[in-house]
């Protein structure tokens, strides 16, 4: 079985094209931020006040390697997942294709600005966003085997372009 992860920063899509694609893929799907709420009864912001981000990164580190050793088919992973070093080799190191979803700045701003759930971008999303991404960009980069642009563009959409790419065919 083929499987695919995908990264990028928050608001990239990561999650409503995870979905689609396991749909075109027939396959399972889980989002590694959700895992993590479900696990800890507490949604990501809550953990981050609790625990700091040092905290969250311990704890998401724990769920996204077991999410990766999982036979689930496509894997959201949380933007800031892959500035783990051992996330970072596990993803190196497998099989599965690593997307990159990126997104520019005008299209973020509008799947952003309206959530509480992302910490590290709710003070001022733009510039926050902006070093969030210069930061992780170059890991993004590197870990990508495929990377594909998510702006101006509905989930189904992009996940039927990576779905071509993946040279899967329509169930």
């Amino acid at each position: 079985m083929q499987q695919a992860i995908l990264i990028g920063p928050p608001g990239s899509g990561k999650s409503s094209v995870g979905k689609a694609l396991a749909r075109e893929m027939a396959t399972s799907f889980v989002d590694t931020d959700s895992l993590i709420v479900e696990e800890k009864g507490k949604s990501i912001s809550e953990i981050f006040a609790e625990v700091g981000e040092t905290g969250f990164r311990e704890i998401e580190r724990e769920i996204v390697l077991k999410a990766l050793q999982s036979n689930v088919g496509v894997i959201s992973l949380g933007g800031g997942s892959i500035v783990d070093k051992e996330v970072q080799q596990n993803l190196s190191s497998g099989s599965a294709q690593v997307i990159y979803l990126k997104v520019g700045l005008s299209n973020v701003l509008s799947r952003i600005g309206v959530k509480d759930e992302r910490p590290l971008v709710s003070q001022d999303p733009e510039s926050q966003w902006l070093k969030i991404l210069q930061d992780r960009e170059p890991i993004y980069k590197k870990l990508a085997t495929i990377e594909i642009s998510s702006d101006n563009k509905k989930s189904h959409e992009v996940a039927r372009e990576l779905a071509a790419i993946m040279e899967l065919h329509h169930a």
